[in-house]
C-alpha cells in the first residue's frame, strides 16, 4: 500500500495536521510526525548533539502520531534515520495556519519539513491555508481537498531531485482554480514593542505585490490556490556573470 508520512510546525495536535492526515488517508497509509508544540517560523532549524524527546501520542480523533520534541525539519530528518518506516512516496507538510508567500518560505517550518524530505531524496508538498484564525478541522476542509488532489498527481509524476511543490489556498469555499505560480514579493510590517529588557516583534498581516499575476500572492489575493516549485539550489544564476565582472582578487 502506498504510504506517505505527514508532518507541520503547528504541533501534532494542531487542527490543520489532523484535517490533512483524515484527507490523505484514501490515498494510502498515513504516518503521523510532528512537533510537540508549536514550531511556526522556525525555518530549516535542525538539532544537533542534543537530545531530543519522542512520543508516541494521539491527534483529537484518535489518530496515532509521533510527537518530537524539535523542529520540523527535526520530524523529517529522524523518519529518515529509522524513527519511521523509510522511504515513503510522499511527505505532506501542513496544513499551515496562515499562508507560506513569497518571502515566507525562508520563515517557513512547513516548507523546510517539506526541503528536509528533498534532501533525503523523497518527494515533498508542503500546503498552507492564507487563514490564520481557522482553529477548526472544518476551517481547513478546502484546503485539504486541494492538497489530496495535488498529491494525488504527484504520486503519479516524478518531482525533480531536490524540488518540493509549495502549495498554498485561499480562505474561501471554494478555490477558483489551481495558478502554477512564481515566488512574488510580500510587504512585512512588523513593530517593535519593548518594555525594558524585553522585546516582542509583532504586526499586521504582511501585505504583498498584488499587481503580478504569475506570482503565489496574486493567485491567493484572487482566490484561487498556488503551486510554486521551489528547490534547494539557492544560488543566484542570473546574476553570476554580474559578479564575474566584479574582478575579485585577494
Amino acid at each position: 500500500m502506498t504510504r506517505l508520512i505527514v508532518t507541520n510546525d503547528d504541533g501534532v495536535h494542531a487542527p490543520g495536521i489532523l484535517a490533512l492526515a483524515n484527507a490523505l488517508s484514501e490515498l494510502g497509509d498515513i504516518q503521523v510526525i510532528a512537533p510537540s508544540i508549536n514550531q511556526s517560523a522556525s525555518g530549516h532549524k535542525k538539532t544537533l548533539f542534543q537530545d531530543i524527546a519522542i512520543s508516541e501520542v494521539q491527534m483529537a480523533d484518535g489518530t496515532p502520531a509521533t510527537s518530537v520534541g524539535g523542529s520540523p525539519a527535526d520530524c523529517i530528518a529522524l523518519a529518515a534515520l529509522g524513527l519511521l518506516n523509510w522511504p515513503p512516496a510522499l511527505v505532506v507538510s501542513g496544513i499551515n495556519r496562515g499562508a507560506n508567500l513569497a518571502q515566507d518560505v525562508t520563515y517557513s517550518g512547513t516548507v523546510t519539513a517539506a526541503l528536509e524530505a528533498a534532501i533525503f531524496g523523497v518527494p515533498a508538498i508542503a500546503v498552507s491555508l492564507d487563514n490564520r484564525d481557522a482553529n477548526d478541522p472544518a476551517d481547513y476542509a478546502e484546503a485539504a481537498r486541494v492538497a489530496v488532489a495535488v498529491a494525488r498527481v504527484a504520486l503519479t509524476r516524478p518531482l525533480p531531485l531536490r524540488v518540493i511543490l509549495n502549495l498554498n489556498v485561499p480562505n474561501v469555499e471554494r478555490v477558483r482554480g489551481i495558478r502554477l505560480t512564481r515566488q512574488g514579493v510580500r510587504i512585512y510590517r512588523d513593530v517593535l514593542n519593548r518594555n525594558g529588557s524585553i522585546a516582542r516583534m509583532e504586526g499586521p498581516e504582511p501585505i504583498g505585490e498584488y499587481e503580478h499575476e504569475a506570482t503565489d500572492v496574486w493567485a491567493v489575493h484572487h482566490g484561487y490556490a498556488s503551486i510554486t516549485p521551489i528547490h534547494l539550489d539557492m544560488t543566484a544564476h542570473q546574476f553570476m556573470a554580474d559578479l564575474s565582472a566584479w574582478d575579485l582578487q585577494v
